[in-house]
């Protein structure tokens, strides 16, 4: 089959979601035929994402999270009117998008939550037919319990990622655990990469972070200085300061890069993140304990599914005390592995669903149109 993807290039997660189904496509002998990311229009794509992609690949100008002044928590509400305000941008992005579809000889549009895609085949009907993958297709699931949260922002949330998935042809929902499939939803593992199931974990002495906003390093700034006896090691995508900033003894911050984060998150002893869904998978998969401290909403939702799947804690802040207080309870989850490891099997038979039914459905248009243009 001959594929493109269109992802969301915000943060690493669905770019990394991408590398694992390209990885696994084209090892099922499949084709890849371009890749669209949608960016703010100020970041360039990460090094590790175009290493790892042998296709052509454009970027175009889409929706984003504004934050705080301090840059720690997303502002909802004027991230809303703020991408109001960008709507001839994004226009002129669904055109492209449509374009690019148009343009390209495949059989199916993977999309990794893009708002423009869902938007484009609302408004614009290609005529490709496509499926979208993501954590967030899990909201929808009759079983699946949302936070008790603000209701305001969940329902914008639940909202959002309906436009992502307009006129979709299949969901594909990653969860931490095995869930019913149920209408057009089917529940299937996380794509984690290959080089996080070759790792060997080992038990090191220091804390791994991550920090999608650059803001919360006061607060990890502020906790290292009152706990020297911890080790910290933290990665953060801020782009004007050296490769490694090293504090003091006990801190060290590294400019992201996925192989190295890869190799520390198999050494630490714990894992504090922000609250993105793809590397909390890879540290259950590699059964370190997690901390999470949402940025915003979407956020709340992953920390809140993966505690209930034996990931870890949730915070309000970086106070890594509570995580260094949570080790000793900590009990891996020893059936995540096993569900990961059946993912492809699970991916490549969805998708094969969706190839014969599109070539049925195909085939009922044409002999329609043959019955109609005989008859006339």
């Amino acid at each position: 089959m001959k594929y493109m993807f269109i992802i969301q290039g915000e943060g690493r997660g669905h770019l990394t979601q991408a590398i694992s189904m390209y990885a696994m496509l084209t090892h099922n002998g499949d084709e890849v035929k371009e890749i669209l990311v949608g960016t703010n229009g100020l970041s360039s794509l990460p090094s590790f994402f175009l290493k790892k992609i042998k296709c052509p690949v454009s970027t175009f100008h889409s929706s984003y999270f504004l934050f705080s002044p301090k840059n720690k928590k997303s502002l909802f509400f004027k991230s809303i009117f703020c991408n109001l305000g960008k709507l001839p941008h994004y226009i002129k992005s669904i055109r492209f998008i449509k374009d690019r579809i148009d343009g390209n000889d495949i059989d199916l549009v993977i999309n990794f939550y893009e708002v423009l895609t869902g938007l484009t085949y609302a408004f614009m009907r290609p005529q490709t037919p496509y499926i979208c993958i993501a954590h967030q297709y899990l909201f929808f699931h009759p079983d699946f319990v949302l936070p008790e949260k603000n209701r305001l922002q969940l329902t914008g949330l639940l909202f959002f990622t309906r436009l992502t998935c307009l006129r979709a042809s299949r969901l594909l929902a990653l969860s931490f655990r095995e869930m019913r499939n149920v209408n057009n939803i089917s529940v299937v593992p996380p794509l984690i990469r290959t080089e996080v199931m070759r790792k060997t974990p080992t038990q090191g002495d220091y804390i791994l972070g991550y920090m999608l906003n650059a803001g919360f390093a006061e607060q990890i700034i502020d906790w290292s200085d009152k706990h020297k006896d911890v080790c910290l090691h933290v990665f953060w995508d801020r782009k004007d300061v050296p490769k490694e900033m090293q504090i003091d003894e006990t801190l060290t911050f590294h400019q992201l890069d996925d192989t190295t984060f890869l190799n520390y998150m198999a050494a630490c002893k714990a894992y504090a993140s922000t609250g993105g869904f793809e590397s909390i998978c890879e540290a259950l998969y590699l059964q370190k304990p997690v901390m999470m401290i949402p940025a915003h909403i979407e956020q709340e939702c992953n920390a809140f599914d993966a505690v209930n799947s034996g990931a870890g804690i949730s915070a309000g802040k970086f106070n890594l005390s509570n995580l260094l207080e949570f080790l000793p309870s900590y009990q891996p989850n020893t059936t995540f592995a096993d569900w990961v490891n059946r993912g492809n099997f699970m991916f490549i038979n969805n998708l094969h669903i969706e190839q014969e039914k599109n070539m049925i459905e195909r085939d009922v248009l044409t002999k329609k149109h043959t019955v109609f243009q005989s008859g006339s």
